[in-house]
């Protein structure tokens, strides 16, 4: 285990420190700041409702579902019990680009990257054609928590694999719903051609 922790400690240092650069320094705090995403999330959103076809329109309720379930396992499960501080509270030498939060504001796993990785892994299933570019924006994001020193490289690794997880799930009910609306149907019509007999 401390081999582990000395090893995310020493991946932090590297993504944090080493690879600074004034560039990564001006851009990732905006990556990473949601309040610059709504207007585009918004947008996408409102898209798939008018535009996206009975398809899209699911897609828009479920994706809530997804991220709200990401979000409330996190939050409310993980990060309590793990209670993890975060780098940029306890380690020296941080490149803190960000507000920090206090001591109970915890480090595992990273919400942004389990939110943005339930979001992306569950289009990119619907939207097979875009899965590259859900894909390359969530590890962008996940990358910056770390970047902007307020993350361990662990942390989004786990809120990764929390999200994609969220997004399975999800995916995996919605599938079973469909079968069972479908199966009913087909006995339905079955019944009604039946009686018309």
């Amino acid at each position: 285990m401390d081999h582990l922790l000395q090893t995310d400690t020493s991946l932090f240092y590297f993504i944090n420190n080493t690879m600074q650069n004034s560039l990564f320094d001006r851009i990732m705090p905006v990556i990473t700041d949601i309040h610059y995403w709504k207007i585009v999330i918004l947008i996408v959103w409102l898209a798939l409702i008018v535009k996206g076809g009975n398809k899209g329109r699911v897609a828009a309720i479920l994706v809530i579902v997804v991220v709200g379930l990401s979000d409330l396992l996190i939050a409310q499960v993980i990060k309590p019990v793990v209670a993890r501080i975060r780098p940029c509270n306890v380690l020296p030498h941080v490149n803190l680009l960000v507000g920090c939060g206090g001591l109970e504001s915890y480090s595992f796993p990273s919400s942004h990257a389990s939110n943005i990785f339930a979001a992306a892994s569950f289009f990119g299933y619907k939207y097979k054609r875009l899965v590259a570019v859900f894909i390359s924006i969530a590890i962008l994001v996940a990358y910056s928590r770390v970047y902007v020193g307020v993350h361990y490289p662990f942390d989004v690794i786990g809120g990764a694999v929390v999200g994609i997880v969220c997004a399975w799930i999800i995916l995996m009910l919605e599938r079973r719903v469909c079968l069972f609306i479908e199966k009913r149907k087909r006995k339905s019509l079955k019944t009604l051609n039946h009686d018309r007999l």
